[in-house]
């Protein structure tokens, strides 16, 4: 049976951005299956929608490979202060309410974060009877809580929409089983909830893709790669205390660059010259594709976050994955899941959160065998292969997705007629 699937994920992109295109992946594959999907986002910084032209009421649209985007005049970008973001994510719940509730829709997933995504799904269930997936990327406000600094009057209200969508929802997609586990313990029906972690781009990342190393990297240099936000939950100063270590013990061999953007750049560029730490180059947000070929021409991927033990078991990083894909050996300064997978291949070196000391040995250790690193490299790509290929986690989504319509399909055809959706035009 075809479906008319409304995908609503704020801060989606096509590949040619430089963020995460999960979204963009799973809207493919639901399109492939003969479905007909809507993809609504809003304007955010690093990704590439496709579309091209001028906002008309707000809004533009066009097809995007196999499925229609509609994408919203809003924009959104990490560096913005929780006020502005805050106001950013309700005007995107605004404008996706009205779509969702058009009736044109069987099916409304709901990707977050940002958590005030399921409002437009909630609202379509409530008007309409259309059920939703909710699929959750990040677990707020757990995340948020953990980190701080975040208003307990708001904290309580992400609580209570948190509970709805979790209870509500036709089916939940978690991206790791730490995120499963705060579904359940808000009220989810197990049966309803599934794993489906981020998984490995084959395409984009590999050994096949032709390797670009920029102007500041020597020849004779090995590159370890951070790419990502440089954000409060990546704890990136630590990486800087590792390089300081690395210029104190005279390593030479070894360059650190960050890709990315974020709000704690502007810090991280002005302590780094402020310490005159010339073995760390910063570079803008860079595309997929140019990325893929960056991890080709550099010899370590890293993955950090802040040391925060709740984000052992929560998260599914892309970071991790790409590095695999790419063939790189990994560093991962997060215990549980994280380390599992690069202890599993072994396929990287794992170091304990916070711990400047241990990353830099990593670093140095890595920097001096060559022998090494094309050993782990390998056991990366095998993993990526065997066990994490995107294609494959993407055909899962779209079980869960067809599920979640055809267990609501009865209850919906007992909603009047004024209530029943159409078809997408």
């Amino acid at each position: 049976m075809s479906l008319s699937i409304l995908y609503l994920h704020q801060h989606y992109s096509a590949p040619a951005g430089a963020v995460p295109q999960r979204s963009h992946a799973m809207a493919q594959a639901l399109a492939a299956r003969g479905h007909a999907v809507t993809v609504a986002c809003g304007r955010y910084e690093g990704a590439a929608t496709g579309l091209g032209g001028a906002y008309r009421d707000g809004a533009r649209e066009g097809r995007v490979g196999r499925h229609r985007v509609v994408e919203f005049d809003i924009p959104y970008g990490n560096a913005m202060p929780l006020a502005r973001r805050t106001v950013a994510f309700l005007r995107f719940a605004r404008r996706a309410a009205g779509l969702a509730a058009s009736g044109r829709f069987d099916l409304v997933v709901a990707s977050s974060t940002p958590l005030t995504v399921a409002l437009p799904a909630l609202a379509a269930r409530m008007r309409r009877g259309t059920p939703f997936l909710f699929e959750i990327r990040d677990p707020w406000p757990e995340l948020p809580r953990a980190l701080g600094g975040v208003p307990r009057p708001v904290l309580a209200a992400m609580n209570r929409l948190a509970d709805a969508a979790c209870r509500r929802a036709a089916r939940i997609v978690a991206l790791s089983d730490g995120m499963a586990e705060t579904a359940l313990e808000r009220g989810a029906d197990p049966a309803r909830v599934h794993v489906v972690p981020n998984g490995c781009d084959l395409g984009t990342f590999g050994p096949h893709v032709g390797p670009w190393r920029p102007p500041p990297a020597m020849p004779w240099e090995c590159l370890a790669i951070y790419a990502g936000t440089h954000g409060r939950a990546n704890g990136l100063h630590t990486l800087l205390d590792a390089a300081a270590l690395l210029r104190a013990r005279g390593e030479r061999r070894l360059r650190i660059l960050l890709v990315g953007d974020g709000a704690q750049k502007p810090a991280l560029l002005a302590r780094a010259a402020a310490e005159g730490l010339g073995n760390v180059t910063f570079l803008d947000p860079l595309p997929r594709p140019m990325l893929g070929a960056l991890l080709s021409g550099g010899q370590v991927a890293l993955h950090l976050l802040a040391d925060q033990p709740a984000f052992a078991e929560w998260i599914s990083p892309n970071k991790l994955m790409d590095g695999l894909a790419a063939g790189r050996p990994v560093v991962t300064n997060q215990p549980g899941r994280a380390a599992r997978i690069v202890q599993d291949g072994p396929s990287g070196i794992a170091v304990p959160p916070g711990d400047a000391a241990a990353l830099a040995d990593a670093l140095q250790r890595l920097a001096a065998d060559p022998a090494l690193r094309v050993r782990m490299g390998e056991a990366a790509r095998r993993q990526a292969v065997a066990l994490w290929d995107q294609r494959l986690l993407a055909e899962r989504f779209c079980d869960v997705a067809e599920r979640a319509a055809a267990d609501a399909a009865p209850r919906r055809s007992a909603v009047p007629s004024g209530g029943q959706g159409a078809r997408a035009r």
